[in-house]
This record gives C-alpha cells, structure tokens and sequence, in this order.
C-alpha cells in the first residue's frame, strides 16, 4: 500500500476541516443565507420591527416595516447589491429599546415607501434615526440584529455574505435629532 504524499495529505486536512466549519455554520444559522441578498437576522428572544434606508437611481428611498418573530431572517432586498451603504432601524417590540443611529430618514408607523430623507416632518412622517452598514461594495450582506451580552457569531464563513452585529440601544424613545445631519 502507497502512503500518501505530504502534500496530498494536507489538502485532504484542509479540505476536511473547511468542510466541518461549513456545516457548523450552516447548521447554527436559523436560515441558509442566499449568495447576493440584503439581509437581517433578528437574533433576540423578541419581536422586531424592521426599516431600510438606501439610494437608488432616484434618490433616498426609507421602506418598511418588516416584522420578525424571535430568532428569525429576512430578506430584505432581493438581489445583488448596488450601493455600498444601507441604513437599518430596528424596534424591539417586546422589550422595548431600539437599533438606531445618526442617519436621519423618514419614517411613518404604518407600511411605507418613502422617497427623500428632506422635511420629513412637514411631509406627515417622523424623523427616524438609522445607523449605516457598510456592505464594502459586497454582492450580499447579512446584519445579525442581538440583545446586549448575546455571543453570536461576528463573522460569516460565506466570502459574499458578511455579518455585523448590532445591540439595541435601550432607550425608549427616539433621541431628538442633532441639525442637520443626513445620511451619505
């Protein structure tokens, strides 16, 4: 019988060892990502209201809400990605608190389509505070969505489907927004 060669022996480990951490992660998500998609997880013991801010051909668009149960994803936009920069609010509907930052868009309680992120409140909506996700010009994206503490994975193994990982912030309200300041 032939021993095998040191160098065949070694892909064979590798090969072996990329193929276990594959199915780890596959096995620990709730939902095989897809290749060139937007997004979220919702990685919490609650309810999640979910809005999306981005730029299109025409302009800022803000869309939601999109609703998941615990421990859940969504797709929230279809395809490849065309712009490097979405901006995601998030409500905790169970615990209160909220995912939010510096990116003023518009907003409204109900289901909504929104173009413009100007005058949102002469316009009948709220002035909503969204925090960017750089998606580095990637085909796909996932933001993982997770209560203060939690130990979710930081990192995908799926080259074209980066995570970050956001906690809520746990304050009730919205902040009052600073002058002026708008998305990229």
């Amino acid at each position: 019988m032939r021993r095998p060669r040191p160098d065949r022996l070694r892909n064979l480990v590798r090969n072996s060892i990329a193929a276990a951490l594959t199915l780890w992660a596959v096995s620990a998500a709730t939902t095989t990502p897809a290749a060139a998609d937007f997004r979220l997880c919702n990685n919490t013991g609650g309810r999640v209201g979910v809005a999306i801010g981005y730029k299109d051909n025409e302009g800022w668009v803000t869309e939601g809400w999109w609703n998941l149960p615990p421990r859940s994803c969504e797709t929230l936009m279809r395809g490849t990605l065309v712009a490097r920069y979405y901006y995601v609010y998030a409500v905790d509907y169970d615990r209160g608190g909220e995912w939010s930052g510096q990116a003023f868009m518009c907003t409204r309680d109900k289901e909504f389509t929104i173009r413009g992120t100007q005058d949102c409140l002469a316009r009948g909506y709220d002035r909503t505070g969204f925090f960017e996700v750089d998606t580095g010009e990637q085909g796909g994206w996932t933001v993982q969505l997770t209560e203060a503490g939690d130990q979710t994975p930081r990192s995908s193994l799926q080259p074209d489907n980066p995570m970050i990982t956001t906690p809520p912030s746990r304050t009730p309200a919205r902040p009052a927004p600073p002058p002026g300041t708008t998305p990229r």
